[in-house]
């Protein structure tokens, strides 16, 4: 399975790690120049999450810092992300300026994707109504409530096994401004209980007018996921297409060349499949020869075969 990196990028900033005890000002970059990362320990931590935070706040001219990552808080992986939502709302008048938040940046090392304890996160949308970019990695105990935010562009939510309920949430919300959308829908094995019918309100092209980059990734049911895009209304204005991480095979990259045209499609990712040659020529000479660029993996991924019967995994589980 892929190791999921640190962020290296928000809000088109690169990340900064928040200053050590012994930095001051005149150390750091200017606050409106980098994405700024808070993070302490998941195992055996020196300081509280809290601590780290006190001691950005202190340091850093918080009203012109755009764009916030939060990386881990200790015990991670069995205390939830509620106190660190707490912290962050109750800082919301100095983060005047705040327009992107990323919430559980971790690598595997430091908390498996799907140990990372969440929590609802719906308040950080209200609590920060100019977010343009929302971003949570782990699913176990998140909640994602269905909401309006007026002014959101960008929603990801990185996991091995994304509810039910969040993928409905996500579906029922209203964001109006939302150009980017990134589901990780991941497995049964951790979590995910989701079926192609509960994607309908984000198929349909009618709950979010001004999308343009679609991922529904890293799924154990992504032929079934990618049929249900082959025909679904929503495709029509896609700029990007993201189908990549999962299990995807022959069954479904025929439904998506006999569904309708990809060929306005920018890019269609389908990095991370089981596909066979002659598939892989298929979608090429059909979507490269029309300008679509296209990620297939020079190799795909490899099939497990366990006492018989064979296995397809996605990219980011555990």
């Amino acid at each position: 399975m892929t190791h999921v990196a640190h962020l290296e990028e928000l809000y088109g900033l690169r990340v900064f790690h928040s200053p050590g005890a012994s930095d001051t000002a005149a150390d750091l970059p200017r606050p409106e120049t980098v994405a700024w990362r808070i993070a302490t320990e998941t195992y055996d931590a020196e300081e509280t999450w809290e601590e780290a935070f006190a001691r950005f706040c202190a340091t850093v001219d918080t009203t012109k810092v755009r764009a916030l990552v939060v990386g881990p808080w200790e015990d991670a992986y069995e205390a939830s992300s509620s106190r660190v939502i707490e912290v962050l709302l109750a800082a919301r008048d100095r983060l005047p300026a705040l327009r992107a938040l990323f919430l559980g940046d971790m690598t595997s090392e430091e908390a498996e994707i799907s140990w990372i304890t969440q929590a609802d996160v719906s308040p950080l949308l209200a609590g920060f109504p100019a977010l343009e970019e929302f971003g949570v990695r782990g699913s176990q105990g998140l909640k994602f409530p269905a909401l309006r935010h007026d002014a959101l562009r960008a929603l990801a939510l990185e996991s091995g096994g994304l509810p039910v309920d969040v993928v409905r949430g996500v579906g029922a919300s209203e964001l109006p401004a939302l150009e980017h959308l990134d589901l990780w829908l991941g497995t049964s094995w951790y979590g995910a209980d989701s079926e192609t019918a509960d994607l309908a309100p984000i198929l349909s092209g009618d709950r979010f007018p001004n999308l343009r980059h679609l991922a529904l990734r890293n799924s154990e049911i992504q032929d079934e996921v990618a049929a249900a895009v082959a025909s679904a209304p929503v495709v029509a204005r896609l700029d990007v297409l993201d189908l990549s991480m999962g299990t995807l095979g022959d069954e479904g990259a025929a439904a998506l060349l006999g569904g309708q045209p990809l060929t306005h499609l920018k890019k269609l990712d389908l990095h991370h499949n089981y596909l066979s040659e002659p598939v892989r020529q298929r979608l090429t000479e059909t979507l490269v020869t029309a300008g679509v660029e296209i990620d297939l993996d020079p190799d795909g991924a490899e099939e497990y075969e366990d006492e018989g019967i064979v296995e397809r995994y996605v990219s980011v589980g555990e």
